[in-house]
């Protein structure tokens, strides 16, 4: 059996989470979890929202959203191990619930991502890969993910403060960086085109030229 967690807040807080059992999985500490979840409430995207953990481990960061109010959650991991950890915790908060609010798919991101829906479209995004995933692995399936992201959307990767920064595909901008310790944490939006003012393009700039120093698309966020 895995070490305990706990589900820090919402319908279910104090409850406890089973994690992944040996060192397959480098689970978010309840630190880093308090303080992440601290910032998404600041940001009202949890409530009623559509949520994706991929490379879900033990699922907990979804089910810490499911637990405050997200109307959907998708846990997605494909160690078989893991894969049942997140059943169990999946299991655990649907009971408190009293609904399925979370479900576990046992698949890779990339598989995962490919057969969605051509209108899925979720509103939080939880990003956390395994170490030996390369940036290149990683940029990919932002890159099909920013195809899938509601208006508004909020992108959380989670990676070894050790690690570079991600390469964001054109569909998403980076708006917030975090260093916990040992874990860095990058905040992504969609990002529209369109947002950007005529006013704000250089005289003589194509509408495809960049902008200097253009934030996200009317973010109030960072």
């Amino acid at each position: 059996m895995g070490a305990v967690t706990r589900i820090i807040a919402g319908a279910a807080g104090g409850t406890p989470l089973t994690a992944v059992p040996g060192s397959l999985t480098r689970p978010t500490t309840d630190r880093v979890k308090e303080a992440l979840f601290s910032r998404l409430d600041a940001f009202d995207v949890i409530a009623g929202a559509r949520v994706l953990d991929l490379y879900a481990g033990s699922g907990a960061l979804g089910v810490e959203s499911g637990s405050r109010g997200a109307r959907t959650v998708e846990l997605v991991e494909s160690d078989a191990k893991a894969s049942a950890v997140c059943q169990r915790n999946a299991d655990l908060i649907n009971g408190v619930l009293g609904r399925k609010a979370v479900t576990v798919h046992r698949t890779k991101a990339d598989p995962f991502l490919d057969r969605a829906a051509e209108d899925a479209a979720w509103d939080l995004v939880f990003l956390d890969p395994p170490y030996p995933l390369e940036e290149a692995g990683l940029s990919a399936v932002l890159e099909k993910l920013a195809a899938h992201l509601a208006p508004g959307a909020v992108v959380v990767v989670e990676r070894s403060s050790r690690s570079p920064e991600p390469g964001w595909p054109g569909g998403l901008t980076r708006f917030a960086e975090k260093k916990y310790g040992e874990t860095r944490l990058w905040f992504a939006e969609p990002f529209v085109p369109d947002a950007i003012s005529a006013d704000d393009v250089p005289d003589g700039a194509g509408a495809g030229d960049a902008v200097p120093d253009a934030e996200g698309p009317g973010s109030l966020r960072g």
